[in-house]
């Protein structure tokens, strides 16, 4: 075909509609469930469809919006994604702080989190802020056992220093709505809190006019369990009780909504955490704009991003980098405005200069090596992410309206419904990662064999009962904990002079899925920190009870073929019962036929993709005595 300059290149390929891919999809299928087999049928109440087309973006009324203009989807640079890197320290000893706050900004850190809990006086706050450059390092007290005293102390100096207020950058973690939350009780009262805020809010506008005088700390929802939509809602409904409260009390929206910023937590679900960012830009400007602001600056919602606790790991803790890269990708390119990436060590200790520092790398390398600062929403335009954007924010208004429906989220929380709505959603996550349809890879699937960390946890505090509250507490949880304690109390057990629990594979018969159901099987109890002893195949039922004996493990596994089980099983039990009574005999896999007849002739359990793991290996621990 000869093509002249008129012709367009490749135009002998006329465009497939979506009924054809549709027919095309299901002709694939041969029969099976579309909606089983391809919709993802996702945590936050919406469904997504395996593919989008340009179609699908007919009707998202803000996809012609531009960088820093409302609603602001986009995010609020428009020359570059130059966000903040931030960096907290937990620590409550005033010079050790000072000393490290001073060498991270030396390395180029932008933003400090700092704990100004034991301050107090003047000479304190002095020596916790000694050699630090107010206007070059933005300067966030995360913890305090008196903000409006911190931020006095701040401000006299600053003034001190004799430096103006107007290049002072930061804030103070001032929420008393998740106090309310994770206490059970608010400090004091909700009307004092209040006449706290408009103290706070009053001094920083004269002051500070750039510094964030109240906190939405939106991710203590989803390290509790909360799904996104609920992180989102929450935190949006947490926003518009302190909007009511101030503009009730004289304020306007534009001398409040400038002074708040949203701290919210970023997870593995990739995808859907950049779209939560850029829903969470819709949502806020469509609520401030019910307030009739005059200052578009009212409309520009600050965004911190802190990586999620939940989903993190004592166990093969290195894979915990992994996963705060992930959230960090997420939360830069959906256009955060500062990042709190937390060092790996977290869950089980305070962490060092090297987990510090790796935690700083990770934002350097998606600056100076991935280039991230360097385009401005790239996810722009992805017919995905604009339907995942559109489905979150969908959805976190309807929540939303719910929450107010009943009164706002202070009268939800008294009524726990808050709390009853997070607890459904963490219940969930925890049967999923109990049945590894949620993987924390380590410790639920793929562990490591020879791992032992009881002897590196530091900051693990014994569990102490629950002190009395007004109204229910919200939680935070790691859905890997349950299985550490599991695997921890082996260690003890070992420890203890006990013998490590052995776990036998016992495997026969089809090569294929022997090894396929050894290999299960030593996931499986591995998770458990057992001795797994594997075998190539025995030709003989004989030959693998002699090895079944002399390793003198507790419990053996049966692994073959569901066709050779009805043989074989029966036989190994027997033999095995024989020799010593008190062997836990399971069978890897559930063959349903014969499930009876197995039970009958002395197996005790079945292991296979839908067995509840956790469930299965506390069973296990309590007839070892572990636990």
């Amino acid at each position: 075909m000869e093509h002249t300059e008129q012709t367009k290149l490749f135009s002998e390929f006329p465009p497939n509609s979506t009924n054809s891919w549709e027919e095309k999809i299901n002709a694939d299928l041969k029969g099976a469930d579309y909606t089983k087999k391809l919709i993802w049928k996702t945590d936050e109440g919406f469904n997504v469809k395996p593919y989008y087309r340009a179609e699908d973006l007919n009707g998202l009324e803000y996809l012609n919006a531009l960088p820093d203009a409302a609603p602001y989807v986009r995010g609020l640079r428009k020359q570059n994604n130059e966000w903040i890197i931030r960096q907290d320290f937990y620590t409550t000893d005033i010079i050790e702080a000072n000393t490290l706050a001073k060498d991270v900004i030396k390395k180029g850190v932008g933003a400090l989190g700092l704990n100004a809990t034991e301050i107090s006086t003047h000479k304190q706050i002095c020596e916790l802020l000694a050699d630090i450059d107010f206007t070059t390092a933005g300067i966030n007290f995360i913890s305090s056992q008196s903000y409006p005293l911190t931020l006095e102390l701040f401000i006299y100096e600053v003034g001190h220093r004799g430096e103006g207020g107007e290049m002072v950058q930061g804030s103070i973690n001032f929420d008393p709505i998740s106090y309310l939350l994770l206490h059970g009780d608010f400090y004091v009262s909700w009307i004092h809190n209040l006449e706290e805020t408009e103290y706070l809010l009053t001094t920083v506008r004269k002051k500070l006019p750039h510094f964030k005088a109240i906190t939405i700390n939106g991710h203590y929802f989803q390290n509790a369990g909360a799904t996104l939509v609920q992180e989102l809602a929450f935190s949006l409904a947490s926003a518009n009780e302190y909007l009511a409260g101030l503009t009730g009390k004289g304020f306007s929206v534009d001398d409040v909504a400038p002074f708040m910023q949203f701290s919210l937590g970023i997870g593995s679900n990739y995808f859907m955490e950049i779209a939560k960012l850029r829903a969470a830009r819709l949502l806020w400007t469509r609520m401030v704009e019910q307030y009739k602001p005059g200052n578009e600056e009212s409309l520009r919602i600050f965004i911190h991003c802190t990586t999620a606790l939940w989903n993190k790991s004592i166990y093969d803790p290195y894979v915990n980098l992994l996963r705060t890269t992930t959230e960090g990708m997420s939360a830069a390119i959906g256009n955060a405005d500062s990042i709190t990436i937390l060092p790996f060590d977290v869950p089980f200790k305070d962490p060092d200069e090297i987990s510090r520092r790796i935690s700083r790398n990770q934002q350097f390398v998606l600056k100076e090596e991935s280039y991230l600062d360097k385009i401005i929403d790239p996810a722009a335009g992805s017919y995905y992410v604009e339907n995942l954007t559109h489905s979150i924010a969908q959805h976190a208004w309807q929540l939303f309206r719910e929450v107010e429906s009943r009164g706002g989220i202070i009268d939800c929380i008294k009524s726990g419904f808050i709390q009853e709505e997070v607890e459904r959603s963490r219940q969930q996550k925890e049967m999923d990662i109990a049945q590894r349809k949620t993987v924390i890879l380590g410790t639920n699937q793929y562990p490591n064999l020879q791992e032992t960390m009881a002897d590196h946890i530091r900051n693990v505090s014994e569990k102490s009962a629950a002190a009395p509250s007004a109204y229910q507490k919200m939680t935070s949880f790691r859905g890997a904990q349950p299985f550490e304690e599991i695997r921890l109390a082996t260690e003890l057990f070992v420890k203890n002079g006990n013998k490590r629990p052995g776990v036998f594979l016992f495997t026969m018969g089809n090569l294929a899925m022997l090894r396929a159901r050894a290999g299960f099987t030593t996931n499986f109890f591995g998770c458990a920190g057992y001795e797994i002893f594997d075998n190539q195949g025995f030709s003989t039922v004989d030959e693998g009870v002699a090895a079944a004996s002399t390793s003198m493990a507790e419990i053996v596994v049966i692994c073959s073929s569901d066709e050779e089980y009805g043989t074989i099983v029966p036989e190994i039990a027997h033999k095995i019962k024989e020799i010593n009574s008190k062997t836990r005999i399971l069978v890897a896999g559930y063959p349903k036929e014969f499930i009876e007849q197995f039970k009958s002739a002395g197996v005790e359990d079945f292991i296979h993709l839908r067995s509840n793991l956790l469930e299965t290996l506390r069973n296990s621990q309590r007839q070892l005595g572990i636990l």
